[in-house]
């Protein structure tokens, strides 16, 4: 989250189905009974090849993702995130569905923030799992609540990918940065937002292609990842 931090999301966008046009039969005009016989013999043969419409092109190609892995990834989360993300699965599926996210793009956000240690907290003052900066919590609000820092940074995430246009890359760069720097050039991006956007973007492409693992997250690890997720993996009590 922006250091001067404002949190940052991105929003996955459902293939919206195309209208699909109708037709009648007009029941006034004779036809000969062979030539309806040979019409629906035709027919039937032609219902059989005759293309797919465009969203159901693509619901049929996205389906074996989906179906291949119905009891070990039931959440649509990549694997190729760290145990220390994938420990929260289940509630980014459900934060992510509240805040109509893509789910990986949250999982990538939790990733390079906290490695999902709950309880992280950075020198200028980020907290919990999205480091969500404190001037975005209410007065009643428990910052290191998972529920809490997910409703919080993950509404910054959105507003930063609505001023993106959809850009999951731009809206990451407005999450750390600030929504503000995002119609600005690159070049007045500070270090850490650029490096941030560096790793983030390729990380939420390689979630969402089916990959099983990505270059991207395991240089981003072993260059500022280790002691984080070593520390994510202290606090959840993992082995």
């Amino acid at each position: 989250m922006p250091r001067a931090r404002t949190t940052k999301t991105y929003q996955q966008t459902a293939a919206t189905p195309q209208d699909e046009g109708s037709g009648c039969l007009s029941g006034f005009a004779f036809v000969p009974l062979v030539v309806i016989l040979t019409s629906l013999f035709l027919a039937s043969f032609a219902w059989d090849i005759s293309p797919l419409p465009a969203n159901q092109t693509a619901e049929i190609i996205q389906a074996p993702l989906l179906e291949s892995t119905p009891d070990t990834n039931p959440t649509g989360i990549s694997p190729i995130f760290r145990r220390e993300v994938l420990y929260w699965a289940d509630s980014i599926s459900a934060w992510a569905s509240a805040s109509g996210l893509n789910p990986n793009l949250v999982a990538t956000i939790m990733q390079i923030e906290s490695c999902g240690d709950p309880r992280a907290l950075s020198s200028a003052g980020a907290m919990g799992l999205f480091q969500v900066m404190p001037y975005h919590f209410r007065a009643s609000d428990n910052p290191y609540n998972p529920d809490t820092n997910a409703a919080r940074g993950l509404a910054y995430l959105v507003r930063s990918l609505e001023t993106a246009n959809g850009d999951a890359r731009l809206a990451m760069a407005g999450y750390n940065g600030g929504i503000g720097i995002i119609p600005r050039g690159e070049w007045t991006w500070s270090a850490q937002t650029k490096r941030y956007v560096q790793y983030g973007a390729p990380i939420y492409s390689d979630a969402i292609s089916g990959v099983t693992s990505s270059d991207a997250l395991n240089e981003w690890y072993i260059n500022y990842g280790v002691s984080l997720c070593k520390q994510a993996s202290q606090r959840l009590g993992l082995p």
